[in-house]
């Protein structure tokens, strides 16, 4: 080894200690002939001292050094003089005396500062993700996934489950987002598929009397990113033969309680988990996945205004939808423009227009006048009315209500979006807390408008209830599914059902879903006939690894807490992939490019040039 110890694995009981140490120079400073070096690796900082009387030759060479140049250092550890300790640094009471400095290696500038948590930028830092990762809070959250990774590992071996590998190449089949797809060299014409998860091959390894799987699994999606989505993610895969959805839920809880006991025991997580169902989600926070950090919950207005003048109300009721409305905290004083923005985002998200209503003075909402109320339909309805919408959604005056009508999905995605906006603005989520949750029976199906047909709410494995068994072919859109999500601070941590274990199910739903029986064999014959050989009745669950690692670890963004990230729009700013091959590369796998791809490459390779 090139050192004895790490820099900041030193302590006050090493002082008097010979040691030897390697790392990088994380700051330089020249004190009036004395040189600190500040020397940094995986394990921390420690400050080093050169004497230009002690270490002549160590001075001369560590006078030339910079920033991020790596060094080896032999020095004595040595108690700093009383009132010099830094108590904000572990090994801030000693400091090394070096004897001799070695240059390892030179550094150029880097492109932003290692020793400062600044924002160079996101291109920047993916560019030259290897330096961004030398920073503190980027290996903080490299080690964090380390150990949350373990800890997983060792809870769910600890449960007699065991990691059984599955393959990364495998067949295309219609599951939700699209393939990455991989050509084949030796089968002309045809394609691997990337997994999107593991689904069917877990599945099978209950058929296979596998009791108690897992896997930390890698998985592939072709789709849109988002903060938290990458083209490529890992997961926590679990499946279990014998169990209902008690079964499943009880045992991730168990290992949330589990992680969050161990890293973060300042942040208790409520026990058990509050639940709700999917439907009870919707109406509340118009989300399957709210913040429950914080109320602002959704009110029922449409009773209240059923018998109005205002044609906007009275139109969307008499279309099957409804009036929708959440409370503003202190809102009552929100400046027009603000109210303009909101309105915007409510077009946004889909509302044809925004109703506000704001309240004056402090107290409860009786005896209101003119003067005290102000809205756009303050002509429609008198002040005592408008009272009454605002004391059915918990108003007090200084309050403001917006109000949304049209049709359950259109009302719910914009009383969400509004939601989550307030909340933000007003910091009304405590950035402490920790608030799980569990949703489930979730829809088994939703119709699909462009492509006219059914699509699967969670995946085609999902499992119906058997009360609903009646409902697959004619109402499918009544049919609930045995899924279930765990959710965080408003984010999807992890997803799960009790699976179709049964072959006649199977075939059902996917005749729901447009899916003819010859069709349903190419691409599921291998399933189909699995379940024809005892399939047991099975469940799992997957949580992300990404999204919890960035829950533990306080980031907004998953890409914060992965190695090396893909960029917005699934590109790697350090390596330049996805990137043209060459024509032989294309012929060995039987691929030509039509003539948009060819036009494509040919106006980037000028752009280049």
């Amino acid at each position: 080894m090139l050192k004895t110890h790490g820099c900041g694995e030193l302590r006050a009981e090493h002082d008097g200690e010979q040691v030897t140490l390697a790392g990088w120079v994380h700051r330089r400073r020249d004190h009036g002939g004395l040189l600190f070096l500040d020397l940094r690796d995986s394990t921390g900082l420690v400050q080093v001292v050169v004497h230009p009387e002690h270490a002549p030759a160590a001075m001369a060479i560590a006078s030339e050094v910079r920033n991020e140049f790596v060094l080896r250092i032999d020095g004595l550890v040595s108690k700093r003089l009383p009132g010099t300790e830094n108590v904000e640094l572990a090994t801030g009471a000693i400091e090394v005396q070096a004897a001799t400095v070695e240059v390892l290696n030179s550094s150029e500038t880097p492109p932003f500062p290692i020793n400062q948590d600044s924002d160079p930028g996101e291109l920047t830092r993916l560019r030259y993700r290897y330096l961004d990762l030398r920073r503190e809070r980027m290996a903080r959250n490299l080690r964090l996934r380390h150990r949350v990774v373990k800890l997983i590992r060792d809870f769910m071996d600890a449960r007699a489950f065991i990691e059984v590998e599955t393959p990364v190449l495998g067949l295309a089949t219609p599951e939700g987002a699209r393939d990455y797809l991989v050509p084949s060299r030796v089968h002309p014409g045809s394609f691997y598929a990337l997994p999107q998860s593991p689904q069917q091959w877990k599945q099978l390894l209950m058929v296979a009397g596998v009791d108690r799987y897992f896997q930390i699994a890698r998985c592939y999606r072709d789709e849109d990113l988002r903060a938290d989505r990458q083209p490529e993610f890992t997961q926590l895969d679990v499946e279990m033969a014998f169990v209902e959805e008690e079964d499943v839920l009880s045992l991730t809880e168990e290992l949330y309680q589990h992680l969050a006991a161990e890293l973060a025991p300042e942040r208790p997580l409520p026990s058990p988990f509050p639940r709700m169902t999917y439907a009870e989600a919707m109406e509340r926070f118009g989300s399957d996945k709210p913040d429950l950090r914080y109320g602002v919950e959704i009110a029922d207005l449409t009773n209240h205004v059923r018998e109005s003048e205002f044609r906007v109300f009275a139109d969307a009721i008499a279309a099957g939808g409804r009036v929708r409305a959440i409370v503003v905290p202190g809102g009552g004083a929100t400046p027009r423009r603000e109210v303009d923005r909101l309105t915007e985002m409510a077009k946004e998200a889909g509302a044809r227009g925004l109703v506000w209503v704001q309240f004056a003075g402090a107290g409860a909402l009786d005896t209101l006048t003119d003067d005290d109320v102000k809205s756009p339909v303050g002509r429609f309805f008198t002040p005592a009315q408008l009272g009454s919408l605002g004391a059915a959604c918990g108003a007090v005056r200084g309050d403001m209500l917006l109000i949304a009508a049209d049709r359950d999905a259109i009302t719910s995605r914009v009383l969400d979006v509004l939601r989550r906006h307030i909340a933000e603005a007003q910091a009304l989520a405590d950035p402490n807390a920790l608030a799980f949750a569990f949703i489930t029976q979730f829809p088994m199906f939703e119709w699909d408008e462009t492509a006219e047909r059914w699509s699967a709410v969670h995946h085609l494995f999902t499992s119906p209830f058997s009360d609903d068994y009646d409902l697959i072919e004619s109402d499918p859109g009544s049919v609930r599914s045995r899924a279930y999500d765990i959710i965080c601070n408003g984010q999807e941590i992890a997803s799960g059902s009790i699976r179709i274990h049964r072959r006649e199910i199977l075939l059902r739903v996917l005749k729901t879903l447009g899916m003819s029986l010859d069709e349903a064999k190419a691409r599921f014959g291998h399933m189909l006939e699995a379940f024809t050989f005892g399939a047991p009745p099975h469940g799992g669950i997957a949580p992300g690894i990404d999204r919890t690692v960035a829950i533990f670890a306080g980031e907004r963004d998953i890409r914060e807490v992965i190695a090396f990230p893909k960029t917005k729009s699934a590109a790697d700013a350090m390596t330049g992939a996805p990137a043209p091959v060459s024509s032989a590369q294309l012929t060995e796998v039987h691929i030509a490019l039509d003539a948009a791809a060819r036009e494509a490459l040919e106006q980037a390779a000028s752009r280049e040039a």
